[in-house]
């Protein structure tokens, strides 16, 4: 890719407004707790989350990378995606979509059954969310560590 064709790109405007709402540090509770924080990596293509979630006596760390998979030279894909990888050495796939105050991730692909459905709250330090999939699921807070 030439350097003049860089820096026509732009980073996304739904991305712009998920990070503008997650960047920062969280407090997990609920059926699971723990901690996650998102933060922009250099020139805002992707938001980086870092955490530790503890849930029916299993912990696990994970890293995430979330944007737009994009090859070199070709247009972005149609969807906010991360990739998730645990000290378990899972790699879980996410589509992600951020309506007004709600935040939509489907585990794998857009429709999967397998999903979060989480609400920010008017002050957006606050999301409600549970996570659903056949068989189980469970609900969490997250809340915005002020410090």
């Amino acid at each position: 890719m030439s350097e003049s064709s860089n820096t026509k790109l732009a980073p996304p405007a739904d991305l712009k407004a998920l990070g503008d709402r997650l960047v920062g540090s969280w407090t997990v509770s609920g059926e699971a707790e723990g901690e996650t924080s998102w933060e922009w990596m250099e020139g805002r293509f992707f938001l980086i989350q870092r955490g530790w979630t503890r849930r029916e006596g299993v912990e696990q760390k994970f890293i995430q990378i979330i944007g737009y998979d994009r090859m070199p030279g070709s247009e972005p894909g149609d969807e906010i995606t991360g990739r998730l990888y645990t000290n378990h050495g899972d790699t879980l796939s996410y589509v992600c979509v951020l309506e007004g105050d709600t935040m939509t991730i489907w585990m794998g692909e857009k429709g999967s059954p397998a999903v979060y459905h989480g609400t920010f709250s008017a002050d957006g330090n606050t999301i409600e969310g549970t996570w659903e999939w056949p068989g189980d699921g469970y609900q969490e807070t997250m809340t915005r560590a002020h410090e």
